[in-house]
């Protein structure tokens, strides 16, 4: 498993990304930061990260499979105030263990997109051996691609790129009053509501607007 500040000094420079400003130097005006203890894991996803070993697909992503730990996945829903009458989107969503723990903590519905078809696999394994196998779903797919209309709360743990490209889709497909939260990457212009860090882990959380900011291209 790679800690946070792994992947941004090994993916990134690979990928040939230069790395935007390290989020939580500074607070946003408007947004609020806070530093505390991470809670402690409530999904049991021992298994080994496929990132270390283990089944490799032949289909390409824009992100390599890097876990967000448990903790701080704990940490993304509860910033996202999730409760049991959201459907908990996670684009590129790995083993599973957010739509997981949406519906084993919260009771609500997830739904998680994943291009790698072993991951998918794994998330649904995962989902049943956790009992929660009717409250979520995992779709092999283009995370672009998928219809995220029906999330109240979408969570990434993308790459600055990827989030910048993400985000016109997020303005034309989200209802206002849905919730955007992203482990470690910000998205430039659009200033957070919240900045939670610790632990040199960063968490951002946004809150869709009634009126598309005028940096934001729906065309794109």
């Amino acid at each position: 498993m790679f800690s946070s500040s792994t992947l941004r000094s090994a993916l990134l420079p690979l990928l040939g990304i230069a790395l935007l400003s390290l989020p939580g130097c500074a607070q946003e005006e408007g947004s609020t930061t806070s530093t505390d203890t991470a809670d402690t894991a409530t999904v049991d996803l021992s298994a080994p990260s496929p990132i270390t070993g283990g089944t490799t697909d032949t289909i390409d992503s824009d992100v390599p499979f890097v876990e967000s730990p448990q903790s701080v996945v704990n940490k993304m829903l509860e910033v996202a105030n999730v409760t049991k009458n959201d459907v908990v989107y996670d684009l590129g969503s790995g083993d599973g263990r957010i739509p997981i723990t949406a519906a084993r903590t919260y009771g609500a519905r997830g739904v998680g997109i994943e291009i790698k078809p072993h991951l998918v696999k794994k998330a649904r394994e995962n989902a049943k051996e956790n009992g929660v196998s009717d409250l979520v779903e995992f779709r092999q797919g283009d995370l672009f691609k998928a219809d995220l209309s029906e999330a109240t709360v979408v969570t990434i743990y993308l790459l600055p790129t990827v989030n910048m490209k993400l985000r016109p889709k997020l303005f034309r497909e989200l209802e206002p009053g849905t919730r955007v939260v992203s482990h470690d990457f910000d998205m430039n212009e659009w200033e957070p509501d919240t900045t939670w860090e610790s632990g040199g882990e960063t968490i951002f959380r946004w809150t869709i607007p009634e009126e598309t900011p005028d940096f934001v291209n729906l065309e794109e």
